[in-house]
Protein backbone atom coordinates (compact mmCIF):
# COMPACT_ATOMS: atom_id res chain seq x y z
CA UNK A 1 0.00 0.00 0.00
CA UNK A 2 0.96 3.64 -0.25
CA UNK A 3 2.47 5.61 2.61
CA UNK A 4 2.53 3.08 5.48
CA UNK A 5 4.22 4.31 8.60
CA UNK A 6 6.60 1.34 8.74
CA UNK A 7 7.62 -1.71 6.73
CA UNK A 8 5.90 -4.28 8.91
CA UNK A 9 2.22 -4.76 9.63
CA UNK A 10 0.73 -3.62 12.92
CA UNK A 11 0.79 -6.08 15.81
CA UNK A 12 -2.12 -6.00 18.22
CA UNK A 13 -1.74 -6.48 21.95
CA UNK A 14 -3.73 -9.70 21.79
CA UNK A 15 -4.32 -12.36 19.16
CA UNK A 16 -7.28 -11.06 17.16
CA UNK A 17 -9.58 -8.05 17.49
CA UNK A 18 -13.00 -8.31 15.85
CA UNK A 19 -14.05 -5.26 13.87
CA UNK A 20 -17.66 -4.27 13.10
CA UNK A 21 -19.31 -6.27 10.29
CA UNK A 22 -19.34 -4.85 6.79
CA UNK A 23 -22.98 -4.74 5.66
CA UNK A 24 -23.68 -4.27 1.97
CA UNK A 25 -27.10 -3.05 0.85
CA UNK A 26 -28.81 -3.75 -2.49
CA UNK A 27 -27.62 -1.21 -5.04
CA UNK A 28 -29.07 -2.25 -8.42
CA UNK A 29 -32.40 -1.36 -10.00
CA UNK A 30 -34.41 -3.75 -12.16
CA UNK A 31 -32.88 -2.54 -15.43
CA UNK A 32 -29.29 -2.45 -14.15
CA UNK A 33 -28.09 -5.90 -15.28
CA UNK A 34 -29.56 -5.54 -18.77
CA UNK A 35 -27.95 -2.11 -19.22
CA UNK A 36 -24.59 -3.50 -18.19
CA UNK A 37 -24.91 -6.32 -20.73
CA UNK A 38 -25.93 -3.85 -23.45
CA UNK A 39 -22.99 -1.64 -22.56
CA UNK A 40 -20.54 -4.54 -22.84
CA UNK A 41 -21.95 -5.55 -26.21
CA UNK A 42 -21.81 -1.96 -27.43
CA UNK A 43 -18.16 -1.73 -26.42
CA UNK A 44 -17.35 -4.90 -28.37
CA UNK A 45 -19.23 -3.57 -31.41
CA UNK A 46 -17.44 -0.23 -31.27
CA UNK A 47 -14.12 -2.08 -31.26
CA UNK A 48 -15.14 -4.26 -34.17
CA UNK A 49 -15.24 -7.46 -32.12
CA UNK A 50 -18.97 -7.98 -32.76
CA UNK A 51 -21.03 -6.99 -35.80
CA UNK A 52 -22.88 -3.74 -35.13
CA UNK A 53 -25.88 -4.68 -37.26
CA UNK A 54 -28.36 -1.82 -37.60
CA UNK A 55 -26.88 0.23 -34.73
CA UNK A 56 -25.15 3.50 -35.56
CA UNK A 57 -21.95 4.61 -33.83
CA UNK A 58 -23.91 7.24 -31.91
CA UNK A 59 -26.41 4.65 -30.64
CA UNK A 60 -23.63 2.29 -29.59
CA UNK A 61 -21.86 5.13 -27.79
CA UNK A 62 -25.09 6.02 -25.98
CA UNK A 63 -25.57 2.41 -24.86
CA UNK A 64 -21.96 2.21 -23.71
CA UNK A 65 -22.27 5.39 -21.64
CA UNK A 66 -25.63 4.37 -20.17
CA UNK A 67 -24.10 1.13 -18.92
CA UNK A 68 -20.99 2.83 -17.59
CA UNK A 69 -23.10 5.32 -15.66
CA UNK A 70 -25.21 2.49 -14.22
CA UNK A 71 -22.00 0.73 -13.17
CA UNK A 72 -20.65 3.94 -11.64
CA UNK A 73 -23.77 4.32 -9.48
CA UNK A 74 -23.62 0.70 -8.35
CA UNK A 75 -19.97 1.06 -7.34
CA UNK A 76 -20.72 4.37 -5.60
CA UNK A 77 -23.35 2.76 -3.37
CA UNK A 78 -21.04 -0.14 -2.51
CA UNK A 79 -18.48 2.49 -1.56
CA UNK A 80 -21.00 4.25 0.66
CA UNK A 81 -21.36 1.08 2.74
CA UNK A 82 -17.59 0.60 2.80
CA UNK A 83 -16.95 4.19 3.93
CA UNK A 84 -19.54 3.76 6.70
CA UNK A 85 -17.71 0.60 7.81
CA UNK A 86 -14.35 2.41 7.80
CA UNK A 87 -15.83 5.17 9.98
CA UNK A 88 -17.10 2.52 12.41
CA UNK A 89 -13.64 0.93 12.57
CA UNK A 90 -12.03 4.30 13.30
CA UNK A 91 -14.58 4.81 16.07
CA UNK A 92 -13.73 1.40 17.57
CA UNK A 93 -10.05 2.34 17.64
CA UNK A 94 -10.85 5.66 19.35
CA UNK A 95 -12.79 3.82 22.08
CA UNK A 96 -10.25 1.01 22.54
CA UNK A 97 -6.86 2.64 21.93
CA UNK A 98 -5.13 0.17 24.24
CA UNK A 99 -6.00 -2.71 21.89
CA UNK A 100 -4.42 -1.18 18.81
CA UNK A 101 -1.05 0.24 17.80
CA UNK A 102 -0.55 3.92 17.16
CA UNK A 103 -0.96 5.37 13.71
CA UNK A 104 -4.17 3.72 12.57
CA UNK A 105 -6.11 5.96 10.20
CA UNK A 106 -9.08 5.49 7.90
CA UNK A 107 -6.56 4.56 5.20
CA UNK A 108 -5.38 1.65 7.36
CA UNK A 109 -8.79 0.02 7.13
CA UNK A 110 -9.23 0.93 3.48
CA UNK A 111 -5.93 -0.74 2.69
CA UNK A 112 -6.78 -3.75 4.86
CA UNK A 113 -10.13 -4.28 3.09
CA UNK A 114 -8.75 -3.85 -0.42
CA UNK A 115 -5.48 -5.74 -0.02
CA UNK A 116 -5.82 -8.05 2.98
CA UNK A 117 -9.48 -9.00 3.52
CA UNK A 118 -10.00 -12.17 5.62
CA UNK A 119 -10.40 -15.47 3.72
CA UNK A 120 -14.03 -15.83 4.89
CA UNK A 121 -14.84 -12.47 3.31
CA UNK A 122 -13.09 -13.37 0.06
CA UNK A 123 -14.93 -16.69 -0.05
CA UNK A 124 -18.32 -15.07 0.51
CA UNK A 125 -17.72 -12.48 -2.20
CA UNK A 126 -16.78 -15.22 -4.66
CA UNK A 127 -19.98 -17.10 -3.79
CA UNK A 128 -21.84 -13.90 -4.66
CA UNK A 129 -20.03 -13.86 -8.00
CA UNK A 130 -17.80 -10.91 -7.09
CA UNK A 131 -14.28 -11.78 -8.18
CA UNK A 132 -12.65 -8.36 -8.63
CA UNK A 133 -13.77 -7.07 -5.23
CA UNK A 134 -10.52 -5.19 -4.68
CA UNK A 135 -11.20 -2.85 -7.58
CA UNK A 136 -14.87 -2.45 -6.64
CA UNK A 137 -14.10 -1.51 -3.03
CA UNK A 138 -11.23 0.81 -3.97
CA UNK A 139 -13.26 2.58 -6.65
CA UNK A 140 -16.27 2.79 -4.36
CA UNK A 141 -14.18 4.53 -1.71
CA UNK A 142 -12.76 6.90 -4.32
CA UNK A 143 -16.17 7.85 -5.71
CA UNK A 144 -17.40 8.63 -2.19
CA UNK A 145 -14.34 10.81 -1.62
CA UNK A 146 -15.17 12.73 -4.81
CA UNK A 147 -18.99 12.91 -4.51
CA UNK A 148 -21.15 13.56 -1.43
CA UNK A 149 -24.15 12.08 -3.29
CA UNK A 150 -24.47 9.75 -6.26
CA UNK A 151 -23.72 12.08 -9.19
CA UNK A 152 -26.47 12.95 -11.66
CA UNK A 153 -25.72 11.77 -15.20
CA UNK A 154 -26.20 15.20 -16.77
CA UNK A 155 -23.52 16.71 -14.53
CA UNK A 156 -20.82 14.27 -15.59
CA UNK A 157 -18.83 14.59 -18.78
CA UNK A 158 -18.83 11.69 -21.22
CA UNK A 159 -15.07 11.29 -20.86
CA UNK A 160 -15.38 10.79 -17.10
CA UNK A 161 -18.28 8.34 -17.43
CA UNK A 162 -16.51 6.34 -20.13
CA UNK A 163 -13.31 6.00 -18.11
CA UNK A 164 -14.55 6.55 -14.55
CA UNK A 165 -12.74 3.40 -13.38
CA UNK A 166 -9.36 4.85 -14.36
CA UNK A 167 -10.07 8.15 -12.61
CA UNK A 168 -11.33 6.30 -9.53
CA UNK A 169 -8.20 4.12 -9.40
CA UNK A 170 -6.03 7.23 -9.36
CA UNK A 171 -8.24 8.94 -6.77
CA UNK A 172 -7.96 5.92 -4.45
CA UNK A 173 -4.17 6.02 -4.69
CA UNK A 174 -4.29 9.74 -3.90
CA UNK A 175 -6.58 9.07 -0.91
CA UNK A 176 -4.22 6.45 0.49
CA UNK A 177 -1.29 8.85 0.15
CA UNK A 178 -2.96 11.69 2.07
CA UNK A 179 -1.37 10.75 5.39
CA UNK A 180 1.03 8.36 7.08
CA UNK A 181 -0.80 5.30 8.38
CA UNK A 182 -0.13 1.98 10.03
CA UNK A 183 -1.03 -1.09 7.93
CA UNK A 184 -2.95 -4.08 9.27
CA UNK A 185 -2.74 -7.75 8.35
CA UNK A 186 -5.53 -10.29 8.35
CA UNK A 187 -4.09 -12.38 11.22
CA UNK A 188 -4.45 -9.43 13.61
CA UNK A 189 -8.01 -8.28 12.97
CA UNK A 190 -11.19 -9.95 11.80
CA UNK A 191 -14.61 -8.94 10.51
CA UNK A 192 -17.65 -10.54 8.88
CA UNK A 193 -19.40 -9.61 5.65
CA UNK A 194 -23.20 -9.65 5.33
CA UNK A 195 -25.85 -8.64 2.85
CA UNK A 196 -28.27 -6.26 4.56
CA UNK A 197 -31.19 -8.70 4.36
CA UNK A 198 -29.07 -11.49 5.80
CA UNK A 199 -27.94 -9.30 8.69
CA UNK A 200 -31.52 -8.18 9.41
CA UNK A 201 -32.65 -11.81 9.65
CA UNK A 202 -29.81 -12.56 12.06
CA UNK A 203 -30.86 -9.64 14.27
CA UNK A 204 -34.50 -10.75 14.25
CA UNK A 205 -33.47 -14.26 15.21
CA UNK A 206 -31.29 -13.01 18.08
CA UNK A 207 -34.13 -10.81 19.36
CA UNK A 208 -36.49 -13.78 19.24
CA UNK A 209 -34.07 -15.86 21.29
Amino acid sequence: MIAPSNDSAATLDHDVFELPPLILHPFSDATGPSRLVESSRASLMLHGLLPSGEYSSDELERRLLDGRYCELRMVYYVGRDVVRWIEQCVDVVSRHPEAFPAGLEAQSFAGYLVENAPPCVEEKLRKWGVNDYRSIFARGIALNVMFAEAPVRGRLGNEFVRNYHRYADQAFQCYQAQCTWTPLERQHVMFELYASGEYSRMLEQSWGE
